[in-house]
Order: C-alpha cells, then structure tokens, then sequence
C-alpha cells in the first residue's frame, strides 16, 4: 500500500494546493481525499487558469484520479457545486453519506459573534458553528440532502480497500499544524485538529495504513487573522522582501514572518513526518525561479535547503520553483524514496 498525508508545517498558506496537484500529476493515484472545511483555501495554478478550491481536491488535475470528500470535512453545496463546475469533476467527485453540511445558519451565526470576528480573526464560514452543530449531534449530513443523492459513497471502505490493494491514496490536509484545536496557539486556531494523525481519522484510515506524511512548509511563514507570529516583519519589510501575500478564501493581507526552525521541528514531531516539501524558494533566491533540475538550483538555495534538511533530520524529497503546477523538483528517486 502507498497512502501519502499532505500536511501543512505552519499556520497554512503553505502551498499544499501545489504539492497536492503536482504530486497528483507525478503519481496518478487511483483515490485523492480533501479533509477539512471551507475556511481552507487550496491554489492550483495550470498555465493561464487559476483555481482557488475549498473543497474540491487539489489532485483534481489528475484526470484518472477518483475524487472523494472525507467524512469528517465539512461542505457547503454552493461551493461544491460551483467548484464541480469549475474543474468539471462531476461524475468522478463523491462525497461521504457522513459528510458534514454547512448551512446559511451557521454563517449567520459565526458573523453576529464578535469574539470571533473581532478577538480571533475568523473567516466567518460557518465552521466552527457547524462544528459545535456536530458535537452536539444535530448537524445535518450529507445522506440529509437530496441535492446529493447519486454522489454518496462510503469513504474509508474506498480508501482501505484501494491501500489493501497497493494502490496510490493521497490524502489532502488542510491549514496548518499551528492552527490545530490541540496542538496550536489557541485560542487563535481553527476549529479542528490539523495535524496528519487527524486527517488520517477524518477519512477513516488507521495509523499502520500510513506509509507516507509530507510537511509542507513555505520559505517563509505567514499568517491570517490574529494570534502570535515569531519574528513577525512590518508591512515595509515583508514589501521590500517581495514576501507580500493575500489570502485564498477571505483576500485579507497575509503577517510574514522568516522561516522558523524551531516551529518547524515541532510540526515535524507533531506529524512524524517522512518527507519536506518547501514552497515559494524562489521568493528567497530569484535565480530559482522555474528550475525543475535540483544541480541547476542557485548554490546559496542548495545550501539553505540542506541545511534544513540537518536540522529537521528529514529528507526535503519536493522543492517548488514557481506557481504553476508543473513547475517543481522532485527529488524522490534522487533520495531513495519510493512515492
């Protein structure tokens, strides 16, 4: 079995929407699963079309790749709908009969809160009033819908049987390790668990069923809305750096931040990480810029990429030199590391 987690290493922002889409195109898997809700945005870049999905999966580029919602995501069918429609996935997207359903009553909810809006810096997509909903068992699920009668399936029967039979599963994290309920600098975090072990419950996966957890980390870090940011630079400097970033799902400007060893070591605990995928190196070094051969990396990017590599004691196997899905290096076999 080859099952792979993509995770994010910081506050999310990270890039997970490249990695998944490139790795989807490197490694054709039979099943791709988006865990999480729609207060995640993922960013797919294919020539001159640009997609930004919360809900749809990243791997969507792959055309063999069977689509799946996890059963412990949350959806709202007007974004699915419209994310179908935009990367012409009907017939190959299906989502979990246990699928949580946001509703315009949760928006509504999270919107009147000024704990949320004000204090946290909530994307106000019903979420985490949705997730309350679930706790105490009276959220309405996807089986409640007849909008999506004939998409229904049961994911973690899917999932286990393909690992059972040595195909290739990824599974899509979203956010980041250091907004997790758990494990995050709450109380500025979301409303779940971010790390892989929860993603891996999200779909229905036992731990032994893991052969694969990818960190993703930025080359630098940033983050939207409130809570602590090491090192945070000024607005002047982020600029100066070409560092400024906006975010996917609200447009709110992204806090930048240099990268962070020691956060990084943590997610790498956090997740038991096998592998590093590092994005943006080219905001870092300009010379980088849409290389896919590692020898033709700048030698100071190289150096600050092994140097990484010592620090976190894990191999860097993913290296992305632009926004477009194809562009990227991948260093996998170079490693010894089976996909």
């Amino acid at each position: 079995m080859t099952v792979s987690i993509i995770v994010g290493g910081f506050f999310g922002d990270e890039g997970k929407g490249k990695i998944a889409s490139f790795l989807a195109l490197r490694d054709r898997p039979s099943i791709a699963v988006r865990c999480g809700a729609v207060n995640a945005g993922h960013t797919v870049v294919m020539g001159d079309r640009v997609y930004k999905l919360r809900i749809v999966p990243s791997a969507f580029v792959s055309k063999s790749t069977r689509l799946l919602i996890a059963p412990g995501a949350l959806a709202r069918l007007d974004v699915l709908f419209r994310e179908m429609s935009a990367t012409e996935t009907r017939g190959r997207l299906f989502i979990d009969e246990r699928t949580g359903i946001i509703e315009e009553r949760h928006v509504e909810e999270e919107r009147r809160s000024a704990h949320l809006s004000k204090k946290i810096g909530s994307t106000l997509q019903g979420v985490g009033a949705a997730m309350a909903d679930r706790v105490l068992r009276r959220l309405r699920l996807a089986r409640d819908f007849e909008e999506l009668r004939g998409m229904l399936t049961d994911v973690a029967a899917e999932v286990n049987e393909a690992a059972d039979r040595g195909e290739v599963v990824h599974v899509e994290g979203t956010q980041g390790t250091f907004l997790s309920l758990y494990h995050g600098t709450y109380p500025y975090v979301t409303s779940r668990d971010t790390t892989a072990s929860a993603f891996a419950s999200e779909v229905g996966l036992g731990p032994r069923k893991v052969d694969h957890v990818i960190v993703v980390f930025k080359a630098y870090v940033t983050r939207v809305g409130a809570g602590p940011l090491p090192g945070e630079l000024s607005d002047d400097e982020a600029e100066r750096m070409g560092l400024v970033e906006y975010a996917t799902v609200t447009g709110r400007r992204r806090r930048v931040a240099p990268f962070n060893m020691e956060l990084a070591r943590r997610a790498i605990m956090l997740n038991s990480a096998t592998q590093i995928a590092i994005t943006r190196i080219d905001a870092l070094f300009p010379e980088a810029r849409n290389v896919r051969e590692w020898s033709k990396l700048p030698l100071e990017a190289r150096r600050w990429i092994e140097r990484i590599e010592s620090e976190l004691r894990v191999p860097v196997t993913i290296v992305s030199t632009g926004e477009d899905v194809e562009v990227a290096i991948d260093r996998r076999r170079e490693l010894g590391v089976e996909p």
